[in-house]
């Protein structure tokens, strides 16, 4: 006989809480204890609840079972379920985590953090991390198999049951900044437009140039005026000052009809150029991929509202390819790959699926509605999506591979590029920590089956096995998994903050960035006047949908879990606990350093802010 100290966690979640009892069963080493009851009827399984029980072996009352298998001297498996109590209807119960004490004064953690019903057995493992070959015990095995199993069959019903309450009841806040007013300032002014491709919501687009496109036929003649003094656009080029966005995507979309009009998209160029005082500026604007008579090139020398309008339509088609494809596709739509993938093939005991699962909450239900307010509507988003997707590269998703490939290691004031390198740093190095912890040699990771039929589900589901992606098929070493997850957590935490916390502060002034221009782009120069600026713009309805858009994307949950912080515990080693502590302190020196950093700047930079950068794709 021995005595057992049991401690239940009920989540702190709306109606978490259950009237239902609960009982558990000891299996171990020595022995197995019969079902003892937990609970009587009172607030032992209330909302936000923590409930202590002492027993010992022999008791046998029961009305809810927790089996608990030992192997080696401790706890590793449980199975959950709950049953009526009395007359009381069903109730669902939260349940977050149940933990054991053995008589030898060691703590084992179970980790649920899902809804239980009634009849619904619930098959736990101890939050030590397993590898598939590494369990010893039949039962165990088996166990991982049934989980996975029963993730298939209903994946969907338990995802949306657990998000569902957050969704209705949860009060949000949006934070009003001083860049609203800056925006709303200096939205015609050069430098400003600049600025914004490398640090909006949007940096994902420019890159540097080398050699015009021959289908963008800028002269010396044109530029000459904003270069520095007595050089030439080909030794800018060769200089690498020289910075495009090529929008050839948008090309031939069919766009939204309204009032029996198609509306108007820009699919051309823009160059710029890193001027004396390093700010990046617009020189010359193409609007239309064929040069013609009526595509003429925009300069700053031109008229004013020439000028504005020729940069209003390239800031509507950056809008587009923002929205469509940076923004839904590369994270809303990868972060449900990656999440659907994560919950088919990793059971619950694997250490890839403890690091990743903190980072796919609430996301699956974000994915269902598609923006048709914009001039593409919701047919045109869709071909814009099927076009990035067509383009779409492994290397993209790896911040540190994609600035190199862009050209954009040293172009200065690039405040995303930095920030984010540091952030991918910071991410990599627990990654690593927690990979090499588990995996002990490039081997492990090999043999390893549910992994490589992760990676195989994401390879299939994500790219449609499409090799010339980069997407990998298998995983072979450690750095590969390394590289692999580091890439999944960043694109589901920081990448999607980076494209969407600025939504608000530069889309909510409609004339900076509009989703929609309702009359075409200008053809001839000199014909427009600031009238037309006022024209091209939508409708006061309109206007008030996208400023509304703009406002939702940039509400906070109160509940908000920002990056690095983990509330539902996974992890029962020592060393993970560490890891996790030692991201966290390193996050919080990153955030340290951006605050000093914009503490000095006209136009804060703050999107990869660790504390304002969401753990997982919620909104």
């Amino acid at each position: 006989m021995a005595t057992y100290k049991v401690t239940v966690t009920t989540g702190d979640l709306p109606f978490a809480g259950t009237w239902d009892v609960v009982s558990v069963t000891l299996l171990g080493s020595e022995g197995q204890s019969k079902r003892i009851e937990l609970s009587s009827i009172g607030f032992e399984f209330s909302r936000g609840k923590v409930s202590v029980f002492l027993y010992l072996v022999y008791l046998t009352r029961v009305r809810c079972n927790l089996s608990i298998v030992a192997q080696k001297e401790y706890l590793k498996y449980s199975l959950l379920e709950k049953h009526p109590c009395f007359i009381f209807p069903e109730d669902k119960w939260y349940c977050s985590k149940i933990e054991v004490t053995t008589p030898e004064d060691k703590t084992i953690l179970f980790p649920c953090y899902r809804w239980i019903s009634r009849g619904e057995p619930v098959e736990l493992r101890g939050g030590r991390a397993m590898l598939f070959f590494e369990d010893d015990h039949q039962l165990l095995t088996d166990q991982r198999k049934n989980e996975l199993q029963l993730r298939k069959t209903v994946l969907t019903i338990l995802l949306l049951h657990d998000i569902k309450w957050d969704l209705l009841l949860y009060m949000c806040d949006i934070t009003i900044t001083s860049i609203i007013d800056y925006v709303l300032e200096n939205w015609k002014e050069d430098r400003f437009f600049g600025y914004q491709f490398l640090n909006g919501v949007n940096p994902n687009v420019i890159k540097r140039c080398s050699k015009l496109p021959s289908n963008f036929p800028v002269t010396n003649w044109m530029v000459k005026p904003f270069l520095a003094r007595g050089s030439f656009l080909q030794t800018e080029l060769e200089i690498g000052n020289m910075f495009i966005c090529d929008y050839n995507i948008l090309e031939g979309i069919a766009t939204r009809v309204v009032n029996e009009q198609a509306m108007y998209v820009a699919s051309g160029f823009c160059l710029f150029y890193i001027n004396c005082d390093k700010e990046l500026v617009p020189i010359a604007i193409q609007l239309a991929q064929k040069p013609s008579n009526d595509n003429p090139i925009f300069l700053p020398t031109d008229s004013e509202s020439d000028w504005l309008l020729a940069k209003m339509f390239i800031k509507n088609a950056d809008y587009l390819l923002h929205q469509g494809v940076q923004h839904l596709l590369k994270t809303h739509m990868l972060g449900e790959v990656f999440a659907m993938a994560t919950y088919r093939n990793l059971p619950s005991a694997h250490p890839v699926y403890k690091m990743l699962i903190p980072h796919f909450q609430r996301t699956i239900h974000i994915n269902k509605n598609i923006y048709d307010h914009s001039s593409l509507g919701a047919e045109g988003i869709q071909e814009l999506m099927k076009r990035g997707f067509s383009e779409l590269k492994y290397s993209a998703l790896c911040l540190p591979d994609n600035i190199t490939a862009r050209g954009l290691d040293t172009i200065p004031n690039f405040y995303y590029r930095d920030d984010g390198l540091k952030l991918w740093g910071v991410l990599n190095s627990f990654v690593k920590g927690m990979t090499r912890y588990y995996y002990l040699s490039d081997g492990d990771v090999a043999k390893d089956p549910e992994l490589q039929e992760w990676v195989k589900d994401i390879f299939m589901h994500g790219v449609i096995g499409n090799s010339f992606s980069g997407f990998p098929e298998t995983l072979e070493t450690t750095d590969e998994l390394i590289k692999f997850v580091t890439m999944i957590i960043f694109t589901v935490s920081a990448q999607h903050a980076a494209v969407s916390n600025g939504q608000f502060d530069y889309h909510s002034w409609i004339p900076n960035c509009s989703p929609l221009l309702v009359q075409p782009p200008p053809i001839i120069k000199d014909k427009s006047s600031m009238d037309s600026v006022v024209e091209v713009l939508p409708t006061v309805g309109d206007t008030a949908i996208f400023a509304h858009a703009a406002f939702s994307l940039s509400y906070k949950y109160n509940n908000m879990v920002p990056l690095g912080s983990n509330p539902d515990e996974q992890f029962d080693e020592a060393e993970s606990r560490q890891a996790q502590k030692d991201l966290q302190n390193d996050l919080l020196f990153l955030s340290e350093a951006i605050r000093e950093r914009n503490s000095k700047l006209q136009v804060p930079y703050n999107y990869l802010n660790p504390p304002y950068v969401e753990n997982s794709i919620t909104i």
